[in-house]
């Protein structure tokens, strides 16, 4: 029986099962929606500062939500293939995570707790540990940090830099590790960064293994080839001109630089090279971990472990919580040296706990690598009707489209430029038949696929369905 046959996907309790299936059915009898303005949407734009992004592009304003599926308060019902960028990874409302937070809000534990212990929070640091690799886990410990990822890569920076006594950092072209002013230096995307001007510094970056535009016109093995041998050089040239850092971070697959997953030979060799030169590395799976591509965590597709790991989003199961995990040899730093009000959000670490749980039982991890193959095999069969797709690629249950001109002519490789208004037009087509994608990439010219993992078979066909009407109606 194939693992997705046998994911606890559909909710338990009447309330939930009757809200799902009529918002399933609700979703089948659509028609296609013009998307107009409504109150609340032009107060949020009086009110809300310019920096706001998702609703610009997804105009809408949600009132109910069950599994895959939300509804807008002018009644029209979408799947949510971004799910709050990968946060959800049980969906809407699973009365797994909803029980046990009505359970933990009448049992009178202090909701604020600091990094003060709770039976809570003791429970939750076994569960994340206990999903861990045993050989990485057996030697770990673990920082609570603030609400967001962002937080605990800043918090994993402070790490590295104490344990070493070093101050550069090796980042990636594409990266993105969050929006605070430290994660901003290892972002690759230039446009959040200009602004604060030349206070951005002790970061040098390298070529990431992107196969499709690959940084040294090679792609393949020899594209991982030469990036590894750059990286070598790098780390090992006394003229080089870059101090020997004090940390190599990384996403295991780039989100929103592109759903790029690095090859597995690669990470092999980073993972080798940065053993050999006595440089921890730090793995951001903040969007990848937790079942995400098809594993626990992204980095077992390879075989290694990190030094150092940071974890967010479907951690707390879909309430805001963020740790860094690391080998107990960097625990040098001096009590205090990370700190945060909203460390202690012991509804996260509740809701967390069940997620963890469900995760397991539900081997919900091998069913995204199931369904991420079904949905990957449907997406690269529209790649042949559709000369825009440029590469269909990701891991798992975490999915890119790269749409590129057609017209155009292409490069050395094969590759066609990046078009983004395509991409923005198919984005807005998908939206106007009940599904929500999310852009990303160079030029924002990659189309997201980040569903819950609890994601039926059925569903994942209709959102194949639905993207291919959504190309074929852009194009025009």
């Amino acid at each position: 029986m194939p693992v997705s046959d046998q994911v606890p996907a559909a909710p338990r309790s009447p309330l939930h099962a009757g809200l799902a299936a009529e918002l399933a059915e609700r979703h089948r009898r659509r028609a296609l929606y013009e998307l107009g303005d409504h109150p609340l949407l032009e107060r949020q734009r009086q009110r809300e500062s310019n920096a706001r992004s998702y609703p610009r592009r997804l105009p809408l304003a949600l009132s109910r939500a069950q599994g895959v599926y939300v509804e807008d308060v002018e009644g029209r019902v979408f799947i949510d293939c971004l799910a709050g960028a990968g946060t959800l990874a049980l969906g809407h409302n699973h009365p797994a995570v909803t029980d046990v937070l009505v359970r933990t809000l009448h049992s009178g534990l202090p909701l604020h707790t600091l990094d003060i212990t709770t039976p809570v929070k003791d429970r939750f640091t076994q569960d994340v540990l206990g999903v861990l690799p045993a050989s990485f886990a057996r030697h770990a410990r673990i920082q609570f940090c603030g609400p967001t990822g962002a937080d605990a890569v800043e918090a994993a920076l402070k790490l590295v830099k104490t344990a070493t006594g070093r101050g550069t950092v090796i980042a990636f072209q594409g990266a993105y590790h969050g929006m605070t002013q430290g994660a901003l230096t290892l972002m690759g995307n230039l446009g959040p960064k200009v602004a604060l001007g030349s206070s951005l510094h002790g970061v040098q970056f390298a070529p990431y293994p992107y196969a499709y535009r690959c940084p040294f016109g090679l792609g393949g093995d020899a594209g991982v080839a030469a990036s590894l041998a750059y990286l070598g050089n790098l780390l090992s040239d006394p003229e080089g001109g870059v101090p020997k850092p004090a940390a190599i971070i990384l996403e295991v697959v780039q989100g929103e630089g592109g759903v790029i997953p690095a090859p597995v030979p690669w990470l092999k060799g980073l993972r080798e090279l940065a053993t050999r030169h006595d440089i921890p590395l730090i793995l951001d799976e903040v969007q990848t971990g937790f079942g995400r591509t098809g594993r626990m965590f992204a980095f077992e597709h390879a075989g290694i472990e990190p030094d150092v790991l940071v974890l967010s989003k479907a951690l707390g199961g879909g309430l805001p919580l963020s740790v860094v995990v690391y080998h107990e040899r960097f625990d040098t730093w001096r009590p205090g040296a990370h700190a945060g009000t909203f460390r202690g959000n012991q509804l996260a670490m509740a809701a967390g706990s069940a997620t963890l749980a469900l995760l397991r039982e539900g081997r919900l991890d091998a069913a995204a690598a199931e369904l991420g193959a079904r949905l990957m095999e449907q997406l690269a069969a529209l790649g042949e009707r559709f000369e825009c797709v440029g590469e269909v690629r990701g891991r798992g249950l975490m999915i890119g489209v790269e749409l590129v001109d057609a017209a155009a002519a292409p490069d050395a490789r094969g590759a066609r430029p990046a078009h983004a208004e395509l991409a923005a037009r198919v984005q807005h087509e998908c939206l106007r038949r009940g599904l929500i994608v999310e852009l990303g990439g160079r030029h924002g010219s990659v189309v997201r696929f980040l569903p819950p993992l609890i994601i039926t078979a059925a569903q994942v066909d209709e959102v194949a369905r639905i993207f291919g009407q959504a190309l074929a109606a852009a194009r025009v």
